[in-house]
């Protein structure tokens, strides 16, 4: 019986490339692509084990262990892989999700082993699975796999994300297959996705095709005497944005980069594409648009340089060979005609390039351009914008790249007409360096805030939430295994929020009441030696302790900061008579504003003041927020507004619940430190956690927070398994 384990990924590549050394002894390195990059951290975070094909045909390996990740290999024999690989996967699914750029083809022998194999896949996963794992499943290779192991261990919480577009329904109603693929499909609990109207094709598909009822993003589908629901939505994937980053700061990799443009020259403008060699990424249009500008003089032959990388890809394909002769042929003919015997327009490499010397290239690049005729995602884009540590640099992005809808600050381009693509490459070599700085921020915060943690934190988070389990359910794999790590941690500071983390909304804010598991085990880590835990509140310091009623020991901090209780004697917020007659100013505005919107109310603070609008309409609730925050704004502008659920706080203090993380942290003499919180305000904390502490978003929105929860309910089971964790290793070392 092998090892079980409580996640399991399952692709059609292992993560690794077979290289043998000189006596033929089985060697290993990391594969390239977007799928191994952002899945290798992830496995490696939650001790989970990886399913797939080792890339040699006719191979048949043990288990194994590369790079912290347990390895599985499915052994496929040279028949194999013409018919699912390169038949049915490439030559027929490939290019109907890809709007069908290539005609595909439908063959019935490569359905029947792209069925066999998928068979294969499963079973091996099934094995491997801990009851009530869960299995990821990754891409069109494997369209059949959920159903199949839906049926072998329906146990099991199911997802299944596909990296590429989903074809509208007019095209994908040619598959012949088309009932069974969505069939495979709707075995998970959870279909991913990289854009919405992916999703919204896959919906179309089951209405008309399966006869299916949806409510919104559900699919219900039979199941046994009932039904059950399968959510698809988009989870945009992304990268490991701390690796690009440390690499981009490399000083072996920054002083390769200077050489990369010494070799080429010293270009006064460095473009850069970097592909997998596919007819669908538009190289062709890339280089016909930058060969017409030369030719125009638009660029200077002599100041322009154009690296193209191809990785070689699925060389075996006719179509992929045709291909490579087009685009060699193509630079063949720009150097011929643009090239001097000092100078050569585009420097073409068709190679495998190593992550090091790719962040090189992207340092040393001016403007990638990424064309893509159709693409899923494509994560050169978002590792471009997570290379440029020197925070200038241009990105050029077709408009049917899934990175499109995220990177709003790229240039965006219709790849398939030639004169916008020319334009947009000149708007790119012309940029003014203050216009590329502003858009490359808002790209590395938008890259930064959705990494390949967020992406999986997120897609997890839904299967689990689909699956309905109770209890540890709702903490993700690599959640979990970032608690187990920060409690094995001298000293471990427990953060909290309050309402929306630990307490439900109420109308009226006296009435709400924390979660009872929660309360239980606030108790249990309030026991524990070198445990601190501490409530974060906006709440003023008493009203906080009323509504709370934790032991004694537990610290507080009020008003976002400005007031505490560190258990040897209470800081207040002292007000100044100064501040005190302008609190009194402040609320009175406040109540009169209040008045003239039926349903708002304010609630005085020790350093401020907070209207609410919880009990009143949507509209009505937008509308008198923002006559609170003008009329505010213009009597009193130098408060600190604070937008949260249904309410704008203002303060007399600058103090935020980072500030008091700060203080907590330095009170009790140094710790790593968890917190848990729900609202805007809550931010703040996030961006005051350091490298090892873990930060945890209750619920939906935008978020600093590397891992997240849905309800408070999973925040009781957070902190169930700190306290559960926390005391097995306090008492091991006791006893020790």
């Amino acid at each position: 019986m092998p090892d079980r384990h409580d996640l399991v990924l399952v692709s059609n590549r292992l993560p690794v490339d077979f290289t043998p050394d000189d006596t033929g002894a089985p060697g290993w390195s990391t594969s390239p692509g977007g799928l191994v990059a952002a899945l290798q951290p992830i496995a490696q975070a939650a001790n989970g084990v990886w399913v797939g094909w080792p890339g040699v045909a006719d191979l048949a390996l043990d288990p194994f262990v590369h790079e912290g990740v347990q390895l599985v290999p499915v052994s496929l024999t040279s028949t194999e892989i013409a018919d699912y690989y390169e038949g049915f996967a490439n030559a027929t699914l490939w290019p109907l999700c890809h709007d069908l750029i290539a005609a595909p083809v439908f063959r019935r022998e490569w359905w029947h082993t792209y069925s066999e194999v998928n068979r294969r896949f499963a079973e091996a996963s099934a094995e491997l699975a801990a009851p009530g794992a869960t299995v990821w499943v990754h891409d069109y290779h494997l369209m059949l796999v959920p159903r199949m192991l839906r049926e072998l261990r329906p146990d099991l919480r199911i997802g299944y994300f596909h990296h590429i577009p989903f074809p509208e329904l007019g095209i994908f109603s040619q598959l012949p297959w088309r009932r069974q693929v969505l069939e495979g499909l709707l075995g998970c609990d959870v279909v991913g996705f990289q854009r919405g109207s992916d999703a919204r094709n896959v919906l179309r598909a089951v209405r008309r095709l399966l006869h299916l009822p949806t409510q919104g993003a559900l699919i219900e589908v039979p199941a046994g005497d009932g039904r059950r629901n399968v959510l698809a939505r988009s989870v945009p994937i992304s990268i490991d944005v701390d690796e690009f980053a440390r690499l981009a700061q490399d000083p072996a990799v920054i002083a390769r980069a200077t050489a990369i443009r010494a070799e080429l020259g010293q270009p006064t403008r460095l473009l850069l594409g970097v592909d997998r060699l596919d007819y669908t990424k538009g190289i062709g249009h890339r280089l016909a648009a930058f060969g017409e500008l030369l030719a125009e003089h638009r660029l200077a032959a002599g100041e322009c340089v154009l690296v193209q990388v191809a990785s070689p890809s699925r060389e075996c394909v006719d179509s992929y060979r045709q291909l490579r002769d087009e685009i060699e042929l193509a630079v063949g003919r720009i150097n011929g005609d643009q090239s001097t015997l000092g100078h050569q327009p585009v420097v073409y490499l068709h190679q495998h390039i190593d992550r090091a010397e790719l962040v090189a290239l992207y340092f040393a690049a001016d403007v990638l351009l990424v064309t893509a005729l159709r693409d899923g995602m494509n994560l050169i884009a978002k590792e471009y914008v997570a290379s440029r540590s020197g925070v200038d640099g241009v990105l050029v992005l077709s408009e049917f790249a899934g990175a499109g809808d995220e990177l709003r600050q790229a240039i965006k381009v219709n790849p398939h007409d030639l004169d916008a693509l020319k334009q947009a490459i000149v708007d790119a070599v012309e940029m003014p360096r203050v216009e590329q700085t502003r858009r490359m921020r808002a790209l590395r915060r938008t890259v930064r805030q959705h990494d390949v943690r967020h992406w999986a934190d997120t897609f997890l988070g839904a299967v689990q939430a689909r699956a309905l389990r109770p209890g540890f359910d709702a903490i993700s794999p690599s959640l979990g295994s970032a608690l187990r790590t920060l409690v094995r941690a001298p000293r471990v500071l427990i953060a909290l929020d309050f309402d929306g983390t630990l307490a439900g909304f109420h109308v009226d804010p006296d009435q709400v009441q924390m979660n009872a598991r929660s309360r239980t085990a606030i108790t249990r880590l309030s026991a524990l030696t070198e445990t601190p835990i501490a409530l974060i509140s906006g709440r003023g310091l008493e009203n906080l302790r009323r509504a709370a009623r934790v032991p004694t020991d537990v610290l507080l901090s009020g008003s976002h900061g400005a007031e505490g209780w560190l258990g040897s004697g209470e800081s207040a917020a002292e007000l100044s008579d100064t501040e005190a007659s302008g609190l009194d100013a402040l609320v009175e505005l406040l109540e009169a504003e209040a008045a003239a919107h039926a349903g708002a109310w304010v609630e005085p603070k020790p350093v401020g003041a907070v209207f609410h609008v919880r009990r009143m309409s949507r509209a009505a609730a937008a509308a008198a927020l923002t006559a609170a925050r003008d009329r505010v704004g213009a009597t009193f502008p130098h408060l600190v507004a604070r937008s949260g659920r249904a309410i704008v706080e203002f303060s007399l203090r600058a103090d935020t619940k980072g500030t008091a993380i700060d203080r907590l942290r330095d009170a009790i003499g140094g710790a790593r430190v968890l917190f848990i919180g729900d609202d805007v305000s809550d931010e703040d904390g996030f961006a005051a956690l350091r490298r090892g502490d873990v930060g945890v978003k209750v619920g939906d929105g935008p978020t600093l927070a590397r891992h997240r929860v849905a309800t408070i309910d999973d925040v009781a089971s957070v902190l169930d398994l700190v306290a559960a964790e926390r005391a097995r290793l306090v008492s091991a070392k006791l006893d020790s």
